[in-house]
Protein backbone atom coordinates (compact mmCIF):
# COMPACT_ATOMS: atom_id res chain seq x y z
CA UNK A 1 0.00 0.00 0.00
CA UNK A 2 1.52 3.55 -1.14
CA UNK A 3 2.18 5.31 2.03
CA UNK A 4 1.03 9.17 0.38
CA UNK A 5 2.12 12.33 0.99
CA UNK A 6 -0.42 14.35 0.77
CA UNK A 7 1.09 17.74 1.29
CA UNK A 8 3.65 17.39 -1.46
CA UNK A 9 0.21 16.21 -3.87
CA UNK A 10 -1.54 19.59 -2.61
CA UNK A 11 1.38 21.47 -3.18
CA UNK A 12 1.64 20.01 -6.73
CA UNK A 13 -1.63 20.24 -7.64
CA UNK A 14 -1.89 24.50 -6.99
CA UNK A 15 1.44 25.35 -7.52
CA UNK A 16 1.85 28.51 -10.02
CA UNK A 17 4.75 30.41 -11.52
CA UNK A 18 5.01 33.74 -10.62
CA UNK A 19 5.65 36.33 -13.43
CA UNK A 20 8.81 37.27 -13.24
CA UNK A 21 8.54 41.05 -12.95
CA UNK A 22 6.38 41.23 -9.82
CA UNK A 23 9.54 39.38 -8.65
CA UNK A 24 10.88 42.25 -5.36
CA UNK A 25 12.81 41.98 -2.74
CA UNK A 26 13.86 40.76 -0.37
CA UNK A 27 15.31 37.51 -1.86
CA UNK A 28 16.67 34.33 -0.36
CA UNK A 29 19.95 34.79 1.36
CA UNK A 30 22.80 32.32 0.93
CA UNK A 31 21.64 30.23 3.38
CA UNK A 32 18.09 30.68 2.52
CA UNK A 33 18.89 29.43 -1.58
CA UNK A 34 21.16 25.96 -0.22
CA UNK A 35 18.08 23.94 0.17
CA UNK A 36 16.67 24.90 -2.47
CA UNK A 37 19.73 24.56 -5.10
CA UNK A 38 19.83 21.27 -3.13
CA UNK A 39 16.32 20.51 -3.51
CA UNK A 40 16.93 20.74 -7.58
CA UNK A 41 20.21 18.54 -8.06
CA UNK A 42 18.04 15.76 -7.10
CA UNK A 43 16.42 15.63 -10.26
CA UNK A 44 16.45 12.28 -12.49
CA UNK A 45 19.59 11.95 -13.46
CA UNK A 46 20.03 8.67 -15.80
CA UNK A 47 23.72 7.38 -15.43
CA UNK A 48 25.12 9.82 -12.89
CA UNK A 49 26.19 12.29 -15.35
CA UNK A 50 25.44 15.00 -13.60
CA UNK A 51 24.75 16.68 -17.37
CA UNK A 52 23.95 20.14 -15.72
CA UNK A 53 25.55 22.62 -13.35
CA UNK A 54 24.08 26.03 -11.61
CA UNK A 55 25.00 29.97 -11.46
CA UNK A 56 23.65 31.87 -9.36
CA UNK A 57 23.41 35.70 -10.33
CA UNK A 58 23.18 38.55 -8.22
CA UNK A 59 22.05 41.79 -8.85
CA UNK A 60 25.43 42.81 -9.56
CA UNK A 61 25.81 40.11 -12.29
CA UNK A 62 22.41 40.74 -13.98
CA UNK A 63 22.77 44.29 -14.07
CA UNK A 64 26.22 43.55 -16.46
CA UNK A 65 24.10 40.85 -18.36
CA UNK A 66 21.46 43.36 -18.89
CA UNK A 67 24.33 45.27 -20.63
CA UNK A 68 25.73 42.28 -22.31
CA UNK A 69 21.79 42.23 -24.05
CA UNK A 70 22.10 45.49 -24.81
CA UNK A 71 25.68 45.06 -26.53
CA UNK A 72 24.33 41.25 -28.57
CA UNK A 73 20.78 43.06 -29.84
CA UNK A 74 21.84 45.04 -32.80
CA UNK A 75 24.80 42.54 -33.80
CA UNK A 76 22.07 39.44 -34.05
CA UNK A 77 19.65 42.07 -36.09
CA UNK A 78 16.43 42.14 -32.52
CA UNK A 79 14.50 45.32 -32.62
CA UNK A 80 14.60 47.87 -30.08
CA UNK A 81 11.66 46.21 -28.77
CA UNK A 82 12.96 43.01 -28.28
CA UNK A 83 16.38 44.30 -26.84
CA UNK A 84 14.74 46.23 -24.22
CA UNK A 85 11.80 43.27 -23.36
CA UNK A 86 15.33 40.75 -23.18
CA UNK A 87 17.41 43.62 -21.21
CA UNK A 88 14.58 44.05 -18.76
CA UNK A 89 14.61 40.73 -17.81
CA UNK A 90 17.50 40.53 -16.29
CA UNK A 91 18.00 44.53 -15.74
CA UNK A 92 15.24 44.57 -12.78
CA UNK A 93 15.79 40.90 -11.29
CA UNK A 94 17.38 40.62 -8.22
CA UNK A 95 17.83 36.86 -8.13
CA UNK A 96 18.46 34.32 -10.88
CA UNK A 97 19.56 30.73 -11.13
CA UNK A 98 20.62 29.69 -14.74
CA UNK A 99 20.41 26.20 -15.07
CA UNK A 100 23.24 25.41 -17.81
CA UNK A 101 23.47 22.53 -19.49
CA UNK A 102 26.43 20.32 -19.45
CA UNK A 103 26.18 17.56 -22.14
CA UNK A 104 29.07 14.71 -21.32
CA UNK A 105 29.76 11.73 -23.22
CA UNK A 106 27.78 8.46 -22.91
CA UNK A 107 27.28 5.37 -24.67
CA UNK A 108 24.55 5.01 -22.97
CA UNK A 109 22.61 7.71 -22.16
CA UNK A 110 21.47 9.79 -25.67
CA UNK A 111 21.89 13.96 -25.70
CA UNK A 112 18.54 14.42 -25.24
CA UNK A 113 17.87 12.39 -22.03
CA UNK A 114 20.65 14.74 -20.61
CA UNK A 115 18.99 17.44 -22.15
CA UNK A 116 15.49 16.31 -19.72
CA UNK A 117 17.63 15.72 -17.00
CA UNK A 118 18.77 19.33 -17.05
CA UNK A 119 14.99 20.93 -17.62
CA UNK A 120 14.58 18.23 -14.73
CA UNK A 121 16.87 20.75 -12.74
CA UNK A 122 14.95 24.09 -14.07
CA UNK A 123 11.32 22.60 -13.18
CA UNK A 124 12.85 21.41 -9.71
CA UNK A 125 14.48 24.83 -8.97
CA UNK A 126 11.17 26.42 -9.86
CA UNK A 127 9.11 24.30 -7.68
CA UNK A 128 11.46 23.91 -4.51
CA UNK A 129 11.45 27.79 -4.63
CA UNK A 130 7.58 28.24 -5.05
CA UNK A 131 7.49 25.48 -2.11
CA UNK A 132 9.78 27.56 0.45
CA UNK A 133 7.57 30.71 0.13
CA UNK A 134 9.01 32.57 -2.70
CA UNK A 135 8.05 33.46 -6.33
CA UNK A 136 9.68 31.98 -9.01
CA UNK A 137 9.56 32.16 -12.59
CA UNK A 138 11.57 30.10 -15.05
CA UNK A 139 12.88 32.06 -18.09
CA UNK A 140 14.65 32.30 -21.47
CA UNK A 141 14.46 34.65 -24.14
CA UNK A 142 16.74 35.21 -27.59
CA UNK A 143 19.50 35.73 -25.42
CA UNK A 144 19.99 33.01 -23.52
CA UNK A 145 19.98 30.96 -27.01
CA UNK A 146 22.89 33.05 -28.38
CA UNK A 147 26.35 31.28 -28.13
CA UNK A 148 27.76 34.78 -28.10
CA UNK A 149 25.60 35.65 -25.12
CA UNK A 150 26.65 32.56 -23.54
CA UNK A 151 30.28 32.24 -24.14
CA UNK A 152 30.68 36.11 -23.61
CA UNK A 153 28.87 37.19 -20.67
CA UNK A 154 27.98 33.81 -18.52
CA UNK A 155 31.77 31.98 -19.72
CA UNK A 156 30.22 28.76 -21.07
CA UNK A 157 31.82 26.46 -23.13
CA UNK A 158 31.26 24.86 -26.49
CA UNK A 159 29.14 21.77 -25.04
CA UNK A 160 27.29 24.05 -22.34
CA UNK A 161 24.36 25.67 -23.03
CA UNK A 162 21.45 27.92 -21.10
CA UNK A 163 18.40 25.73 -19.88
CA UNK A 164 16.99 27.97 -18.39
CA UNK A 165 16.84 30.92 -15.69
CA UNK A 166 15.22 30.44 -12.90
CA UNK A 167 14.15 33.81 -11.03
CA UNK A 168 13.11 34.00 -7.54
CA UNK A 169 12.52 36.66 -5.16
CA UNK A 170 9.19 38.59 -3.33
CA UNK A 171 5.88 38.21 -4.94
CA UNK A 172 4.53 41.91 -5.14
CA UNK A 173 1.09 40.99 -6.73
CA UNK A 174 -0.75 37.65 -7.61
CA UNK A 175 -1.50 36.69 -11.04
CA UNK A 176 -5.30 35.41 -12.19
CA UNK A 177 -5.16 32.07 -12.34
CA UNK A 178 -4.71 31.22 -15.63
CA UNK A 179 -6.53 28.18 -18.08
CA UNK A 180 -5.48 24.94 -17.17
CA UNK A 181 -5.05 22.22 -20.15
CA UNK A 182 -8.32 19.89 -20.81
CA UNK A 183 -7.37 16.42 -19.38
CA UNK A 184 -9.52 14.86 -21.68
CA UNK A 185 -7.51 16.35 -24.94
CA UNK A 186 -4.50 15.75 -23.31
CA UNK A 187 -4.22 12.77 -21.93
CA UNK A 188 -4.66 9.08 -23.35
CA UNK A 189 -5.28 5.89 -21.36
CA UNK A 190 -3.89 2.26 -23.43
CA UNK A 191 -4.96 -0.44 -21.88
CA UNK A 192 -4.00 -2.96 -24.22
Amino acid sequence: MPDPNSDALSFMLSRRSRPAKTLGVPIPSRAELAPILTAALRSPDHGKLEPWRLIVLQRGALLRLADEVSARGPALGRSEEEIAKARTQYATAHLAVAVIEVQKPSAKVPEIEQSYSAGAVCLALLNAALASGWGANWLSGWASHDRGFAEGALGLAAHERIAGLIHIGTETSAPPERPRPDEAEVITWLSE
